[in-house]
């Protein structure tokens, strides 16, 4: 599902709100979650899962192509961990009204 396929579901299940405003409603949704990541804040949407930064340390790779010897300097990466409510809905097919 696209940002834009969300947008249009949303705006579909709640016609009383216009497309913009439900525009703005998501992008201010993925906005604050982007600004807590970057403070390196953890994000806990319960029965949905949790999002944080891991640190990835500096290692040496290889340039796929040729070979050659690459340094990879160290990073910070986003991290999702699945809720139990969530991977048991996956794992047993079960959705709320569906």
């Amino acid at each position: 599902m696209t940002k834009s396929e969300l947008i249009d579901l949303i705006s579909v299940k709640m016609p009383d709100l216009s497309k913009k405003d439900v525009a703005i409603a998501v992008n201010t949704v993925f906005d604050s979650m982007t600004e807590a990541l970057v403070k390196q804040d953890r994000i806990e949407i319960r029965g949905f899962g949790s999002f944080r930064v891991k640190h990835r340390k500096s290692r040496d790779g290889r340039n796929p192509k040729t070979g050659e010897p690459v340094k990879v300097p160290n990073k910070r990466i986003p991290f999702f961990t699945v809720g139990k409510e969530l991977r048991d809905k996956l794992n047993h097919g079960k959705l709320n009204g569906a």
